[in-house]
């Protein structure tokens, strides 16, 4: 005969198998979509409030620092939205002439003045881009800022996307210039201290200015904290980090990519399924889909490329499969 106690642990057993038998069928799902991605690092999902999914098959693991390359974008995104909220600039629509004057260098193209904190944010200062063959010319440059804003303009500002890590590098200074604080400083008082994450310094430009949207450092776990706050409207355990109103013009689409095709809003990649995405080289990820209550992190090697119709089409594949269907 079955005791009470007996009854209720089969009882219990019984109700939980079900539950126990799809996490089982999701993790092997999973490990599955990414045994063949020999560059991915480390894959994090987390569903509500819990973590469904954690695993580094490669790469120095969970907890240190990994380079989130242009990643950075989106964070530097995030610092303008806590920096309108201080007060440090007034409004998006803010020009660079109203708020950082003086970067802007002599025999710069007059447009330059009216460039707007939204078009550089959203890529779309005109300027020719920094990025891809033009990036190392820049950075051996001796004045990064006067470089990216010496360059022909090639669209009015607000017009056309044109990826360019000299907008972002440019966004940056003109919030520290505003601020009287270093990107570093507004990164660690907007997202660090508040969400108690690690934001070590990065590469800084000949001016002693950090790089604003590239070669940053998150730890994989940092990285998950950051797409949770995002995925809940800049709230992170009980505390309003970035206000709720700039998380969700972040997620409005301004243009969109001529080389993946995904929306772009303030500072981040927009899916039609449904993600936000921050994405770095060599295919780092902090993707957010609010619908399906998902936040998820991915580092990958970061000296491999991850181009929109390879590894980073790997990447979205995994995203808009095996992780969109554990919900």
């Amino acid at each position: 005969m079955l005791t009470r106690r007996a009854f209720l642990a089969v009882t219990t057993a019984a109700l939980a198998s079900p539950a126990i038998g799809q996490s089982r069928a999701r993790d092997s799902d999973l490990e599955a979509a990414i045994a063949p991605l020999d560059q991915l690092h480390s894959l994090q999902v987390r569903l509500g409030d819990d973590v469904i999914f954690s695993a580094a098959p490669r790469g120095p693991g969970l907890d240190r620092l990994a380079n989130i390359k242009s990643c950075s974008k989106s964070l530097v995104s995030l610092v303008l939205g806590d920096a309108i909220a201080r007060g440090y600039v007034p409004s998006v629509t803010a020009t660079l002439g109203q708020v950082a004057p003086r970067l802007i260098p002599r025999g710069a193209d007059a447009a330059v003045n009216e460039i707007t904190l939204e078009d550089l944010v959203t890529l779309r200062a005109g300027l020719e881009r920094t990025s891809g063959a033009n990036y190392g010319g820049w950075v051996n440059s001796s004045n990064w800022v006067a470089d990216a804003l010496n360059r022909p303009m090639l669209d009015r500002p607000g017009g056309r996307m044109l990826y360019s890590t000299g907008s972002t590098h440019v966004l940056g200074a003109a919030l520290a210039e505003a601020s009287g604080e270093s990107l570093l400083s507004l990164m660690r008082s907007a997202l660090g201290r508040p969400m108690g994450i690690e934001i070590a310094p990065w590469t800084r430009d000949p001016q002693g200015r950090y790089l604003g949207g590239n070669e940053m450092a998150l730890s994989p776990r940092a990285m998950l904290d950051i797409a949770v706050m995002v995925r809940d409207g800049g709230m992170f355990e009980g505390r309003q980090i970035i206000p709720a109103t700039w998380i969700e013009e972040s997620a409005v689409p301004r243009t969109r990519s001529q080389f993946s095709g995904l929306g772009y809003g303030y500072g981040w990649f927009l899916s039609r399924s449904g993600y936000m995405l921050a994405r770095g080289y060599g295919g780092q990820v902090i993707a957010v889909n609010r619908d399906r209550g998902l936040a998820v992190s991915i580092t990958s090697d970061p000296t491999r490329p991850a181009r929109s119709r390879g590894y980073f089409g790997d990447i979205m594949a995994l995203l808009e499969g095996p992780v969109f269907n554990t919900t």
